[in-house]
């Protein structure tokens, strides 16, 4: 996969190319959750003696496979069913991660692998010497599938398209073979055929241009044709069946929306938008959009709020809103312009492979950011980069790095460019979830670092040209070998932007994507009056983890009197001090006005700073061009002007958490102004109401007048004859309901010298309860109402217990029963008048489990359990959840913990499941490094079980599992396991175990980290040590044996015929002598392709003597006889109707 930096074209990995495929589904039966259908490959072969064929198919149930109608023999094996053999005692996280990335190796379609090997029958071998196509037609079945596709049917009366039962394809990353047979891999394109037969009443939403409807002769059923005639991945392929109520756009007729039963008039105002969003990305990018149609599916129970397909989009539909709704609109527009990109720079371009999928994401981010800027303004667009930024910044800085441009070499090369992590960075289905967001967002950032760099005319330019390109290409015929212009490469977008722009950007790329980590700056500065010289010195800390040293320009402004300049300084290696000339003599006493960065010209009371110096605040990195957390030191009253008078929203914000630091009156006075400002950008004005809480707290024997922000929200809000009744909802002004909204819920964070909420703060909250009114308004108020709730669960300090009496609701504190009062006749009245996505439920829920928290209510989670049952909205399910979590931790509940795993096992919504371990990850009932009753052997076999077998239906819940497991046990083996009793030795020579008389200490049970796969696939995975020619005896455990057992054996039977060409060594060199006691890298030349489906399949078989057949979840049974299965190691089998082909042994058999 490591290209060359000349890419020369696509070099592809199979000895064959895709040119179309048929998908025919012709049953889909809700009721069972089934689909059966068939599919038709038409395949050219590039090499002379193509002997199988490699295909991904994950959960179906194949029944038949014939190539040019003629029946072939396959073997189905997936070893990520069953990462380590189950009998395995092994339980350290490092053991597990490679064996997961060797076995997601074994079949990733990015190196030619897949479950499904097919045999091309002898008959075709003359035929395919003479490179003639090939038409392979295979006969699946999926039974209740637990990824891939989703069915939503619920539980009540009537036909299914009344009860709106749907089901859709999902899933992470590439995961059509989840539910077809296919070459799953983004570089492998063809042209496709959809076909889907469904019920009169239900409609199949799928890629491409909707050719024809078909209904059979008893008009009970219709067949959807779909053709698409642009070369696409089958990653990009999806289908969302229903009975959908159907919009064409009014100002777009080749877009049309689709959404489920009595929605429509919500999906008219949510879509009313969109037309525009077409014209800016096709004026932007000059460009028209590539597909000949796009739909937009919204469903119940997504996987994700927005997945993108070749053209088209499934969404949840818990983004549709009506236009009372405020809060929602920006989001789900958000998400309207995030999947239009992504139609552009993800569907129609695809990548070359793993490494170049930060080029795709990072362009539709940063397209998807010119959209944001253009559409809700600079303040924004800016607010919102920043907000990635520290989100990318805390987390490298946690976790210690994000690579965007992985790049793994043969043995030379560093092999694990991340070690510090737990998990391999090889394969996008080895990913934390929360690693591969982070990813997407360092993309885009890097993406707007590159336009920094050569300028976003260039920039836009580049995009034209790869699109430009892809658009020829994809009208050619197969023959013409253009299709690879389709996809992007890495070193095909750098060759573009220098063509372009002229431009080396090969510094920059080396800094920010052939590596990780991100920068850590500390300035301070001292005013030389002598000289009139500003003294900066900025210190970098670049030895902590996920942090790199910056050796480069960096732009500092500094205000002063006279105007606001920039300078560029040069960090060098080791250059601390750098010195800046001051353009300005400090005032002497002139009344003049101070120019600002935008040219505007303000007057300011100067009283505050400092006589001798003419330096009114300076900020590092303005335009955030470098991917760096900065901690700066300036004065108090420099924070407070650069507050009161920057412009940039992201000085503000950077000020306002600054002043944290210092609670003087002048603070006060600075949050308070900035408040009153009408035309301070919203956030702004938000982030200071939290901060002048804490001011206020911190002041709180000092502080005189009114709790902070009361006259000023009363002046605001409420009205002028009886100033403790609010005025009627009015939320025409969207800036001020924001502030609105805000202000209780900061006010109740109050504190006086008791630390206790000021009763007076409580009963104003109250108020504003008792007498919100929203008859005039035109806007609905469930978020405002939702976030008073909020202020109430602010306002609860812990409980004080006289006596350790236990709390009941007879001897509740006064104002604590007021609070209970309120939030209990807010859920009553939720479930006669349900507010728009349950935000007032979700509200209640946290504040009852604040209230349980400060020991005011009896700590329970019954009430929790009972709103988190699947049937609630997926909301209210999450914040009951989170509170369960959270009980789990503080309460150290087992059964709780017991009913959240179950849950993540039994679920019915593959959201929730992922959500249960991702609150369980961030709020763990215990880490590694702690003792709890929680931590036993049962729940480290339960949480084993759970990421090696239960989930390899869900490429995203298994990383989830990983995660939860690295969170509680870390990466050795956990310390609550006994010891291990009995070691094994393994003597290659003589290819046999022997037991191991002494144990094996705890030592080397946690140092015992399989081989760096070094060889392709990471095959070492077994093999505990790098054995060495003095050392042939070494210490390992069981399933090391049969791994080496089934290596040694799969050298002994090679296939007759040549396996595929192109490969490092044949197989006829592959000889024993070698094997028995040389070190490793002999065995890491063997042929990947070869290697994995036929070596698993046998030492299943040694192992199958030891143990009665048994059926896998997979219901493929063994069929095979073992005296058959020496004659011929590999069997292929013939496997009839009768679903039964072979069961996949798992790696570690």
């Amino acid at each position: 996969m490591n290209r060359k930096k000349g890419d020369k074209g696509f070099e592809s990995p199979r000895p064959y190319k895709l040119t179309h495929q048929v998908v025919c589904i012709n049953n889909i039966n809700f009721q069972r959750k089934s689909v059966v259908g068939y599919v038709e490959l038409t395949i050219f072969p590039t090499v002379a003696n193509l002997n199988r064929i490699k295909l991904n198919s994950k959960q179906c149930r194949i029944y038949r496979v014939r190539v040019n109608d003629l029946e072939a023999a396959f073997i189905y094996n997936d070893p990520t069913l069953e990462v380590c053999h189950h009998e395995s005692k092994q339980r350290n996280l490092n053991y597990f991660s490679n064996a997961y990335a060797a076995a997601v190796s074994a079949v990733d379609p990015d190196a030619g692998n897949g479950e499904l090997c097919i045999k091309v029958p002898s008959e075709l071998w003359k035929h395919v010497d003479e490179l003639k196509v090939l038409k392979v037609h295979i006969n699946f079945s999926l039974d209740q599938p637990k990824g891939g596709l989703h069915f939503v049917v619920p539980n009540m009366e009537g036909s299914m398209a009344e009860r709106g039962a749907h089901v859709f394809s999902c899933g992470y990353q590439n995961s059509t073979r989840f539910w077809f047979p296919c070459v799953d891999s983004y570089s492998e394109l063809c042209t496709w055929k959809l076909e889907y037969t469904v019920d009169a009443a239900m409609v199949a939403v799928s890629n491409g241009d909707l050719v024809e409807t078909v209904y059979t002769h008893d008009m009970r059923k219709k067949t959807f044709h779909y053709m698409l005639t642009i070369p696409t991945a089958a990653s990009n392929i999806s289908l969302a069946i229903g009975p959908f109520e159907i919009l064409v756009d009014p100002y777009m007729h080749e877009v049309t929306h689709f959404c489920l039963p009595q929605l429509l008039p919500l999906l008219k105002h949510t879509t009313s938008y969109l037309h525009e969003v077409f014209e800016f990305y096709e004026e932007i990018l000059t460009c028209r959009y590539p597909y000949s149609c796009f739909k937009t599916v919204f469903i119940d129970e997504a996987y994700v709020e927005v997945a993108a397909y070749a053209s088209m989009s499934i969404f949840s539909t818990n983004l549709l809103h009506s236009a009372m709704i405020i809060d929602e609109t920006p989001l789900t527009r958000r998400c309207l312009a995030q999947a239009l990109a992504q139609q552009f720079f993800g569907c129609f371009i695809s990548r070359m492979s793993w490494s170049d999928e930060w080029v795709l994401k990072g362009i539709s981010g940063y397209i998807y950011g010119l959209w944001m800027k253009k559409t809700f303004g600079v303040n924004e667009y800016r607010h919102w980069i920043k907000q990635e930024l520290d989100q990318i910044v805390a987390y490298e800085l946690k976790t210690g790095g994000v690579l965007l441009h992985p790049i793994f070499g043969g043995g030379k090369e560093k092999d694990n460019p991340a070690s510090h992590l737990h998990f391999s960075i090889k394969h996008p289905h080895t990913l934390s979830w929360e690693y591969y967001t982070m990813f997407q967002c360092k993309a885009h950032l890097v993406m707007r670092l590159i336009e920094n760099r050569i300028s976003m005319e260039f920039m836009l330019q580049v995009f034209n040209k790869l699109l430009s390109l892809a658009s020829t290409a994809s009208s050619q015929k197969f023959q013409s070998h253009m299709w690879s212009q389709m996809l992007v490469s890495t070193s095909g977008f750098l060759k573009s932007i220098s063509n372009v722009s002229g431009k080396d950007i090969q510094p920059l790329i080396k800094q920010w994507v052939d590596q990780s980590g991100v920068v850590k700056f500390y300035g301070s500065f001292a005013f030389n009056r002598k000289r009139n010289v500003l003294e900066l010195e900025i210190k970098q800390d670049y030895t902590s983890p996920g942090t790199q040293k910056y050796v480069g320009p960096l732009k500092v402004t500094v205000q002063e009197l006279d105007g606001s300049f920039n300078h560029t300084l040069q960090i060098e290696e080791n250059s601390l001090k750098h010195d800046i000339p001051c353009h300005s003599k400090s005032r002497r006493n002139k009344k003049k006005k101070i120019p600002l960065m935008n040219g505007e010209e303000v007057d300011m009371d100067l009283s505050a700073m400092d006589a001798d110096s003419p330096l009114l605040w300076i900020r590092i990195d303005p335009d955030m061009s470098v991917l760096r957390k900065v901690e700066f030191e300036q004065s108090d009253f420099m924070w407070q002007y650069q507050l009161r008078y920057e412009r940039d929203v992201v000085a503000q914000e950077e000020a306002i958490l600054a002043l944290e630091k210092f609670p003087t009156p002048a603070s006060r006075l600075a949050l308070t102004d900035i408040l009153e400002q009408e035309q301070c950008f919203y956030r702004v004005r938000m982030l200071a109401c939290f901060c002048l809480a804490k001011i206020a707290n911190s002041m709180v024997s000092t502080w005189t007048g009114p709790p902070a922000m009361k006259s000023l929200f009363t002046r605001m809000f409420c009205c002028k004859t009886c100033p403790n009744i609010v005025k009627t909802n009015n939320f025409m002004n969207f800036q001020s309901y924001f502030l609105q909204k805000t202000m209780p819920v900061a006010m109740a964070l109050l504190r006086d010298v008791h630390n206790l909420c000021p009763k007076e703060v409580l009963m104003f909250i109250l108020d504003l309860i008792k007498y919100n009114d929203n008859r005039k308004n035109k806007f609905s108020d469930n978020y405002y109402r939702a976030e008073l709730i909020d202020a109430l669960a602010n306002s609860v300090t812990p409980a004080v217990s006289v006596n350790n009496e236990v709390r009941t609701l007879d001897n509740l504190n006064p104002d604590v029963r007021l609070i209970l009062e309120e939030i209990t006749r807010f859920l009553n009245m939720e479930k006669l008048l349900p507010s728009y996505r349950h935000t007032i439920t979700v509200s209640c829920l946290k504040a009852i489990r604040v209230l349980q928290k400060n020991g005011h209510v009896p700590s329970d989670p019954a009430l929790f359990k009972s709103y988190a049952e699947y049937g609630h909205f997926v909301d209210v399910r999450i914040a009951a959840l989170e509170a369960v979590v959270d009980y789990t931790k503080v309460d150290r509940s087992y059964e709780e913990l017991q009913w959240l795993l179950t849950m993540v096992q039994n679920d019915p919504v593959p959201y929730i499941r992922h959500k249960i371990l991702d609150m369980l990850t961030k709020n763990p009932p215990f880490t590694k490094n702690m003792e709890s009753p929680l931590c036993n052997e049962a729940l480290v076999d339960q949480l084993w079980k759970l990421m090696n077998s239960g989930t390899s239906h869900d490429w995203r819940l298994r990383c989830g599992a990983v995660d939860l497991y690295f969170t509680l046990f870390g990466l050795s083996r956990p310390s609550c396991l006994p010891l291990p009793e009995l070691g094994l030795v393994l003597n290659l020579k003589e290819k046999k175990a022997v037991l191991n008389p002494t144990i094996i200490p705890e030592s080397v049970a946690n140092n015992q980290e399989p081989v760096n796969s070094t060889n392709n696939h990471g095959q070492s995975v077994g093999f505990q040590n790098t054995f060495s020619n003095s050392q042939e005896e070494e210490e390992i455990d069981m399933d090391t044996v049969h791994d080496s057992q089934a290596f040694i054996y799969h050298h002994l039977n090679m296939l007759e015929r040549p396996s595929t060409p192109g490969k490092e060594q044949s197989s006829g060199e592959m000889n024993m002598h070698p094997v028995s006691a040389a070190p490793l890298s002999v065995f890491s030349k063997e042929s990947n392709s070869s290697k994995h489906s036929d070596h698993h399949h046998h030492h299943h078989h040694e192992h199958k003597k030891k143990k009665k057949k048994h059926k896998h979840k997979h219901k493929h049974k063994h069929k095979h006889d073992n005296k058959e299965k020496d004659k011929d190691p590999f069997a292929f089998s013939n496997s009839p109707a009768s679903a039964r082909s072979i069961r996949s042994p798992s790696l570690s058999d």
